[in-house]
C-alpha cells in the first residue's frame, strides 16, 4: 500500500509499505479521505512532540470503508471515521491507504455527510464542536458577543459557522483580516477583531467584552480573552498557535467567576464523539463547509503541511487518499 512516512533525520516521503496486521477485535479500514491539521504539519516535519514513534505514518484524521472487522459494531462495507485517538502520533494515521483502528474510537459517518465532508470536518471541526458543546452549557445566545480566535483556521472557521447558525453573535479574531475578512463574514461573523488587539501582554483584568470564547491560539491571546470575559463567562482552550504558555492571574476566575474549559479531542470518549458528530450533522451548514474546503492529493500532502504551519491556509484541507497515485 502507499503511504506518507516520517522517519527521524529524514524528510517525509512516499513509500510502499506492507499491509497492516490486525489484532483481535480490530477494524481494518481502506482509507478514502484524510485531512491536514496543524498537528499534521508538525508531524510531517518530524516534530517529536507529535511524532512519538519512529517511523510514523501521519494523519490524525481518517475516513474510509471497513475492509474487515473484529467488532460487532462494524461490518465490512461500513463507512467510518476516526479523529485523533493516537493516529498520526503514536500509531499509523490517515496518510496511508489502509489502517488498523480500535473500534472504540471509530464512529459511522453520519447520514447526510459524505466521506469527503467528514474529512473536511475532521479533527478541527470535531474540536470546534466539542468547544461549542462546552460553551453552550454556560453561555446563552442572548448573553453577548462570543469571540473566536484563530478565526480563519480550521477550528475557528467551523466554530464561527456553527455558533452563528445557533444564534450567537460571533466576533472573529484574525491576523489576516485584510484578506480573510469577507470570508469570515460569509461564515457568519458579525464583527472582526484584529489579532493585535488580543495578542499582546496586557492587564490581568480588562473591560468586559465577551460572554465567552473559543480559543485555539493560547499564550497572551488566551490571557487577554480571559481578562476581557464578563462575569460567569466560559472560554474554551483547544490550541497553542501562539504558544503553550498562559501568562495570566487568578483574577478573572475569582473576581468574575470566569471558567476556562480545556478541550481535548484526542482522548474524547466514544459517547462524546458520537454526540459531537450527531450535532455536526445537524448544526453545520454543509454548503458553508464546502466553501471553506480545499483538496490535495496524497502526493501533495507535505506541501500542504508546510502551508498550514506558515499560516497560508484558511478553513480546511482534505487529502484524497483512496485512488491517489504517488
Amino acid at each position: 500500500m502507499r503511504a506518507i512516512v516520517v522517519e527521524k533525520g529524514r524528510a517525509a516521503e512516499h513509500r510502499e509499505l506492507d499491509e497492516p496486521v490486525a489484532g483481535p477485535g480490530d477494524v481494518v479500514v481502506d482509507v478514502t479521505w484524510s485531512g491536514v491539521n496543524y498537528k499534521d504539519g508538525l508531524a510531517l516535519r518530524g516534530d517529536p512532540g507529535v511524532a512519538r514513534v519512529d517511523p510514523l505514518v501521519p494523519g490524525i484524521d481518517l475516513v474510509g470503508v471497513v475492509a474487515s472487522s473484529g467488532s460487532s459494531r462494524f461490518a465490512p462495507g461500513d463507512e467510518v471515521l476516526v479523529n485523533g485517538a493516537g493516529h498520526g502520533e503514536t500509531k499509523a494515521g490517515g496518510f496511508a491507504e489502509r489502517v488498523v483502528v480500535d473500534p472504540g474510537s471509530a464512529v459511522l459517518v453520519p447520514p447526510g455527510i459524505d466521506g469527503r465532508r467528514a474529512a473536511a470536518i475532521g479533527t478541527a471541526g470535531f474540536t470546534a464542536m466539542l468547544s461549542v458543546l462546552r460553551l453552550e452549557r454556560d453561555v446563552g445566545t442572548d448573553d453577548g458577543d462570543v469571540v473566536v480566535t484563530g478565526a480563519a483556521g480550521g477550528v475557528g472557521s467551523v466554530a464561527i459557522a456553527v455558533l452563528s447558525r445557533l444564534g450567537y453573535s460571533v466576533s472573529a479574531s484574525s491576523g489576516r483580516l485584510a484578506e480573510q475578512g469577507d470570508y469570515l463574514r460569509s461564515l457568519g461573523a458579525s464583527a472582526l477583531v484584529d489579532r493585535d488587539e488580543l495578542s499582546g501582554a496586557g492587564k490581568p483584568m480588562q473591560r468586559a467584552r465577551w460572554a465567552g470564547g473559543v480559543d485555539s491560539v493560547g499564550s497572551h491571546t488566551l490571557a487577554t480573552v480571559l481578562a476581557q470575559t464578563r462575569w460567569g463567562g466560559t472560554v474554551t482552550a483547544c490550541g497553542l498557535a501562539q504558544g503553550a504558555d498562559l501568562p495570566t492571574t487568578v483574577l478573572p476566575f475569582i473576581l468574575r467567576g470566569v471558567t476556562l474549559a480545556g478541550v481535548n479531542s484526542v482522548e474524547a470518549p466514544l459517547d462524546l464523539r458520537q454526540r459531537a458528530w450527531d450535532r455536526l450533522a445537524r448544526d453545520l451548514d454543509l454548503d458553508l463547509l464546502d466553501s471553506m474546503t480545499g483538496e490535495v492529493a496524497l502526493a501533495d500532502v507535505v506541501g500542504a503541511g508546510e502551508a498550514i504551519l506558515a499560516g497560508r491556509t484558511r478553513g480546511r484541507t482534505v487529502v484524497r487518499v483512496g485512488g491517489s497515485r504517488i
